[in-house]
């Protein structure tokens, strides 16, 4: 396979990293040279420095031999050009954008097939307050991923030291809480564990759990950490992301968003129709007292600055608000953020790049979002009539080292397996799977 990157920014960096551990032929186009003598020097990959618009770029490139073009500049104009590029004169067949403006975003005639033909268009923006959103009904938990149409849903969540299941050895679980129950991750420190029966959970760990959607708050109190959605929210910075997590959520909670902007806040005031909206800065600690931060349920920091950002969640946090999340670009701040205590933090350029990795692998993947910094993987995948694992019994022990199969979607029926189920033709698997077994599954579904 091989792949065109456009754009060697944080996403372009982050996916060139994963496609070069996959083995795939990559090579980035930027105009900047700098970031393709960081990208060359620890990623050795071939690299040109050209604008991502220019055509001698892609023909150098190798672009009529390219399977995928990913066009991910900070432009969405170079993309979307970078893309009509591949399609016009280059024939690629897959092309992928990141695409921010909503004016864009949302023209589907603009983006179709007959047009710029770009298969699938990404807002990182709007993913990422998707992603905050979950977070805001499901308050115990660090991450929440769906799938399925979300009727299934894994719920990453710290144990708390008076969990009642802190200590215990995973086979025991299922008996001590009288529920099917797969721990599919075990985050724990700076490392990541597909765990088995013989395993402990400890407090502190981060683990994954596949939860039927109507059951996750049934099982989160039955392990300890339950919680009620927020209904009062606060939302320092008012760009895109904080304004797509207001317009989505201010139907169901009481929102503050603070901006400094006074341009941003006349936007807001004219498009929002219930979230008050304050002119000043969200970082403040005189202005977060005043707005009763410490009745706050959960505090979002989503300005367009990393640093502010992991500060002002800690300053809300210290101040008395119930969950702080915060947004980072960074992916070398996520660990930082979470060893001083802030309990979920997102990257808007790691969501975009796992979006995209779906359609890097092989199989019929239908989701995939990477956790733990990008040291796991949790797969959605149909299994087809030419993979080796059809009418295969689990306890068989198919899967290799470090995967296990999390659910079963089976017709309408989602099956939390034990070591008696059979694969069969069609069914939906939700896999987890360390970096290093991701191609030994792969050969398994094709």
């Amino acid at each position: 396979m091989r792949v065109i990157i456009v754009g060697a920014g944080e996403v372009g960096y982050q996916i060139a990293k994963f496609l070069t551990y996959e083995g795939v032929d990559v090579v980035i186009i930027d105009r900047d040279g700098n970031k393709l003598r960081k990208v060359a020097e620890e990623l050795d990959i071939a690299t040109i420095e050209a604008e991502g618009s220019d055509p001698s770029a892609f023909k150098e490139a190798g672009a009529d031999r390219a399977d995928i073009l990913l066009a991910v500049t900070n432009s969405d104009e170079t993309n979307m050009i970078a893309c009509l590029l591949g399609k016009a004169m280059f024939k690629i067949k897959r092309k992928i954008a990141r695409i921010r403006n909503p004016d864009y975003f949302f023209n589907k005639e603009l983006l179709g097939s007959a047009n710029l033909d770009i298969d699938p268009a990404i807002n990182p923006e709007l993913e990422a307050a998707q992603a905050v959103t979950k977070l805001i009904e499901n308050p115990f938990a660090s991450e929440v991923i769906g799938f399925e149409q979300e009727k299934i849903m894994v719920i990453g969540f710290k144990i708390p030291k008076d969990s009642p299941v802190n200590g215990k050895k995973l086979k025991a679980i299922r008996t001590f809480l009288n529920r099917d129950l797969i721990i599919g991750a075990i985050e724990r420190d700076e490392s990541v564990i597909i765990p088995s029966g013989e395993d402990y959970l400890q407090e502190g760990d981060i683990v994954y759990i596949p939860i039927l959607k109507e059951q996750i708050q049934e099982v989160a109190k039955s392990l300890g950490v339950s919680g009620n959605p927020a209904k009062k929210i606060m939302i320092l910075g008012g760009g895109r992301i904080g304004y797509y997590i207001a317009s989505m959520m201010e139907n169901k909670a009481d929102i503050k968003i603070i901006e400094r902007e006074a341009d941003k806040c006349k936007f807001l005031s004219k498009h929002l129709g219930k979230t008050l909206v304050l002119h000043g800065d969200g970082a403040d600690k005189q202005l977060l007292i005043e707005e009763n931060i410490a009745n706050i349920d959960t505090y979002i920091a989503c300005s367009g600055n990393d640093e502010l950002n992991i500060m002002a969640a800690l300053l809300a946090k210290k101040l008395g608000a119930k969950k702080v999340i915060s947004l980072v670009n960074r992916a070398d701040y996520i660990p930082l953020a979470h060893n001083l205590g802030i309990q979920s933090v997102l990257s808007p350029r790691l969501i975009t790049a796992g979006i995209i990795f779906r359609y890097i692998r092989q199989g019929e993947v239908l989701s995939l979002t990477a956790i733990a910094e990008n040291k796991a993987e949790i797969m959605e995948v149909k299994v087809s009539k030419k993979s080796s694992i059809v009418g295969r019994n689990l306890k068989e022990g198919i899967f290799p080292k470090n995967s296990i199969i999390g659910a079963i979607i089976r017709d309408d029926r989602i099956i939390i397996p034990s070591g008696e189920d059979i694969i069969r033709e069609q069914d939906k698997l939700i896999i987890f799977a360390l970096k290093e077994s991701i191609k030994a599954v792969e050969k398994l579904l094709i």
